[in-house]
């Protein structure tokens, strides 16, 4: 298949955004910006209106949105790259939130865990060359 050349270049995400149930935000602050330890950020009026919060670590932004029907997402998830992947499973679970290991990824060493809404989330780490 011949493609064109588009005339543009996709250059990496702004944000990556959640769904969550209304009167949610405290959770998603004990856990975004509490566990993780996420700075949050303050929504522009129009949109604090609507609910949800954001955070943001590093280049990384979640956007946490109110969600009328409010379902988990158990398979969609942000895969969201971290240094030191076993110190955050420790300190997840430390503060009581399940991780399960994966090894199928390869180059990266990775795990899964949710949020206190039963998000999926995804971490990774690039796999250190022995």
């Amino acid at each position: 298949m011949d493609r064109e050349t588009p005339g543009y270049a996709l250059g990496g995400l702004h944000h990556v955004q959640l769904a969550i149930p209304h009167g949610a935000e405290e959770l998603c602050r004990e856990f975004w910006g509490g566990v993780l330890g996420m700075t949050e950020l303050e929504k522009p009026p129009v949109l604090a209106a609507r609910g949800g919060c954001w955070f943001r670590s590093g280049g990384l932004e979640v956007h946490l949105g109110v969600e009328e029907d409010f379902r988990p997402s158990k398979k969609a998830h942000p895969g969201i790259l971290v240094s030191s992947l076993q110190a955050l499973a420790e300190r997840l679970e430390d503060n009581g939130v399940s991780v399960t290991w994966d090894d199928d990824f390869p180059g990266h060493d990775r795990c899964y865990a949710f949020d206190k809404l039963g998000n999926r989330l995804e971490f990774l780490e690039p796999a250190r060359d022995c």
